[in-house]
């Protein structure tokens, strides 16, 4: 059996799950404005653990969101996930922040996981319905134009609190959806993925794993 704790901070919403053999075991979350990550996370992580009966020398692993996002949830996420890791000696498991957003969507055509990066900006990454990348993870300033040769002839979601932007900018044409409910990144939706890469031994280097902001640092 294998245990692992899985950290989610790279939005507004400060997340933490326990899941076993890739299944959701327990969660516990808060979507804050006020970015409550610093005040929330460890707390989040410590009842988790009391709620469930597990001590850390029990888990296999902990899978941290690596970005892009928030610079500084992200950071106290992996700080966190580290500080675990060399505490207890077990691996780092990172996973793309717009993939989380993506894992699980049920949708027959092309799924744009979108992330907020300011004025007229999203991160962005484009799946197919099996969850593989067509276009791989990218900031991009979003225009009329943008994504449309993806809706010529497929159907395309556009997921993720970037969405409105997308809503108001680009020439959306019938093929364009959206979901509104699905907004932010949670760890309800990292521990298949954390799980496959476990069996994989597909870990990161402790020592020099950083989040991937997919920009130049800037202050929040």
């Amino acid at each position: 059996m294998s245990y692992i704790l899985n950290i989610e901070t790279s939005t507004t919403n400060c997340s933490v799950s326990l899941s076993l053999d890739g299944k959701l075991v327990d969660i516990i979350e808060e979507d804050s404005s006020n970015y409550s990550q610093s005040e929330n996370l460890h707390v989040f992580i410590s009842k988790l653990m009391t709620n469930n009966k597990i001590k850390f020398e029990e888990l296999s692993a902990v899978a941290v969101s690596r970005g892009p996002g928030s610079y500084t949830g992200l950071r106290i996420g992996v700080s966190a996930a580290k500080g675990i890791c060399y505490g207890v000696d077990i691996p780092l498991i990172s996973i793309s922040s717009l993939k989380i957003l993506a894992n699980k969507i049920v949708f027959d055509g092309y799924i744009i996981s979108t992330m907020d990066a300011r004025r007229d900006e999203v991160y962005s990454c484009i799946y197919d319905s099996k969850l593989n990348i067509i276009e791989d993870e990218k900031p991009q300033i979003i225009n009329a134009k943008s994504f449309l040769e993806y809706a010529d002839n497929k159907k395309v979601l556009i997921i993720g609190d970037g969405q409105e932007k997308c809503k108001n900018l680009i020439d959306i044409n019938k093929n364009f959806e959206f979901n509104e409910d699905i907004l932010r990144p949670s760890s309800k939706n990292m521990g298949d993925l954390a799980y496959e890469k476990f069996k994989k031994n597909d870990f990161e280097d402790l020592a020099y794993f950083e989040p991937k902001y997919l920009k130049e640092f800037k202050s929040n």
